[in-house]
């Protein structure tokens, strides 16, 4: 059975706050539920994402990384002002890489998030994620082309301004294979097109537990890429993109 890096997933554990997001709070999601579903898909590795409805806590993910173990780490959300000895705090905890929601909500301009963006990479070399929908690239792609390494979530959501987003595919920025259920086109088209242009883009994840989707992850999203991709690009994309991207950047 392929081995799995899961690049996306979220552990909602009750132990800890929500803040409601427009007000929508989720179902809770602890770690014993996640490491039953991983358990039947081989994932082996991956990356906790924290969720608009987490905010700023970071307790949560800090118990999140030491119950999963060795071979995951920590997508984050941080204020403007968080300083540069919490940041190398973090990265030696397990986290790897800042995320703004821009589609929930950000309340950072774009010249602080590009300002943060360059300030997380240079001390820690911290990816950034943008969970961004694709018809709002245009505005946001002269900040991204700047950006030393950044990965966009769920395909980009929407058809609409998709070429956007793979001309930034070919310059080297990653896009989360997740959310199958979020999106409104092809899923299999959309997925051979990225591949096409740059076979490294590609990061599979689970999208667990597909909070706000309109169709949760399945099992069968797995096999839609092997269906659309092949063998080698399935291997890419289920494991060897998200290892690399998250686990051997120098």
């Amino acid at each position: 059975m392929q081995k799995v890096f899961d690049s996306h997933f979220h552990i909602i554990d009750p132990k800890f706050p929500l803040i409601p997001n427009r007000g929508f709070l989720p179902e809770y999601f602890p770690f014993d539920e996640y490491a039953k579903r991983a358990k039947t898909l081989n994932i082996v590795g991956g990356a906790v994402v924290s969720a608009s409805y987490q905010g700023y806590d970071q307790s949560y993910l800090r118990e999140a990384l030491k119950q999963l173990g060795a071979g995951f780490v920590g997508v984050v959300q941080l204020p403007y002002e968080t300083t540069d000895e919490e940041i190398i705090e973090l990265a030696e905890a397990g986290v790897r890489a800042l995320r703004f929601n821009i589609f929930n909500g950000l309340s950072l301009s774009h010249d602080q998030l590009a300002s943060m963006a360059k300030r997380v990479y240079e001390l820690a070399r911290w990816h950034v994620e943008l969970h961004v929908a694709s018809s709002d690239l245009e505005e946001l792609s002269p900040i991204i082309e700047r950006l030393p390494a950044v990965s966009i979530d769920h395909l980009g959501l929407v058809e609409e301004g998709f070429p956007g987003l793979l001309r930034l595919v070919s310059q080297g920025v990653k896009v989360k294979a997740s959310g199958f259920g979020r999106v409104d086109f092809d899923v299999k088209k959309a997925l051979q097109r990225i591949y096409t242009e740059n076979p490294e883009a590609l990061l599979f994840g689970t999208d667990l537990p597909s909070t706000r989707a309109k169709r949760p992850f399945a099992a069968e999203d797995i096999e839609l890429i092997a269906e659309a991709l092949g063998e080698t690009g399935t291997k890419k994309v289920l494991y060897s993109n998200a290892h690399k991207w998250y686990m051997e950047k120098n």
